[in-house]
């Protein structure tokens, strides 16, 4: 056990955090996004939302600043409703990077990105279309 660490936040992910350099890209996938085949590197962290998970890895990971949108959503077909769940992950990211953008990627390449990623976060998130993308940055010293 270690101090100030969200207890959400397990061995292998914050190894993954830790292991990943400047524009590398994590998925952290909903419950029904096809994690385990698409994934060069897997955490399961089923029984987990994203909100919960990505408040806590956003105060230790860095966004990109070199990039337009270093967040990016998968996008919902134009008959259905935006997810309510968007809000929050934009609330969250506004708190810990302030002025971030986000995208919105087609559902299929966002499944052709999400195969190049670092690694993917498999959680039990249960909203539709909650799949979210984050580009890392760097750690600027103070």
């Amino acid at each position: 056990m270690l101090k100030n660490i969200p207890s959400i936040l397990s061995p292998d992910l914050l190894k993954i955090l830790m292991e990943m350099g400047h524009g590398d890209e994590i998925v952290l996938s909903d419950g029904n996004f096809p994690a385990s085949g698409t994934a060069k590197r897997l955490v399961r962290m089923d029984g987990h939302d994203i909100s919960t998970l990505l408040n806590a890895i956003l105060q230790f990971l860095p966004l990109d600043t070199f990039v337009a949108t270093p967040v990016s959503l998968m996008d919902v077909p134009a008959t259905e409703p935006r997810p309510p769940v968007w809000q929050q992950y934009h609330d969250i990211v506004e708190r810990h990077e302030p002025g971030s953008q986000f995208e919105h990627v087609e559902r299929f390449e966002f499944y052709r990105r999400s195969a190049q990623a670092y690694a993917i976060v498999a959680t039990g998130e249960r909203a539709l279309y909650a799949n979210i993308i984050l580009k890392k940055g760097v750690v600027k010293e103070a």
